[in-house]
């Protein structure tokens, strides 16, 4: 499903853009909002949010880097780290951006107020801040990476967070799949899926090696059961570890 670029307000001033899907059905649903990878608010990105627009929710990804080096830049573009170094100030920096777009999508007349974030490499530490600290109901990372340094950030959390890797990601060796193994174990809230032979951006067509058409369905077949739950006022059930 078709969607439209717009401008979102930054609470710091200014304004930046953010890719717009919205169902075609009434009725006030949940919203996701798609945290990107490097190189931005793609193609790929975009069918990902027209797939869940399809199937009844919101969906909306903001271009966190419209700070630095706005839009979506190709794979072999240069630029890409740099516009996401120094990466723990730039996750820091985007916070603002990722709570903004919620705010955008709370007042939208379809918005039921409730929302998750999924976050794709760099973004995938958002699917933890999300539901941590900026209001959102739940969260799912995707081949995400710099996870390590942000898994304490899981204490205390609430509300339910979903973390999917394969085991041939270079973001996530066997010490970083073994913590998050440790935390799920211990966590409540947090599930945990880590697929054999899988590589870093399985969810991405355009990744040709790395792409992985059953693991990706698994992935959105995940993140449409939490929207599920948050349309009828639920979290959403967390699965116990896999692989």
């Amino acid at each position: 499903m078709p969607g439209k670029n717009i401008r979102v307000r930054s609470s710091e001033g200014g304004d930046f853009d953010c890719y717009l899907a919205t169902p075609r059905a009434g009725g006030k649903v949940p919203a996701i909002v798609l945290a990107s990878a490097v190189h931005g608010v793609n193609a790929d990105i975009r069918a990902i949010a027209g797939e869940f627009a399809s199937r009844g929710y919101i969906a909306a990804a903001p271009d966190l880097f419209w700070r630095t080096i706005p839009g979506p830049l190709s794979r072999d573009d240069d630029r890409t780290k740099q516009r996401s170094q120094p990466r723990l100030e730039k996750i820091k920096t985007g916070e603002a951006d990722l709570a903004d777009t919620l705010a955008f999508l709370r007042r939208q007349p379809q918005s039921n107020g409730r929302a998750a974030v999924m976050g794709f490499c760099y973004g995938g530490p958002y699917a933890i801040l999300g539901p941590k600290r900026l209001g959102y109901d739940a969260g799912v990372s995707c081949h995400g990476s710099q996870m390590l340094d942000f898994i304490k950030e899981l204490e205390g959390v609430a509300k339910p967070v979903c973390i999917i890797w394969g085991d041939e990601d270079h973001q996530a060796p066997a010490e970083v799949l073994e913590a998050y193994r440790r935390a799920a174990s211990r966590t409540k809230n947090l599930e945990l899926h880590v697929f054999p032979g899988v590589l870093h951006g399985y969810m991405m067509p355009d990744n040709v090696k790395a792409f992985h058409r059953e693991t990706r369905d698994f992935s959105m077949a995940r993140a449409l059961a939490i929207l599920d739950g948050l349309r009828s006022g639920e979290a959403g059930q967390a699965r116990r570890v896999a692989g």
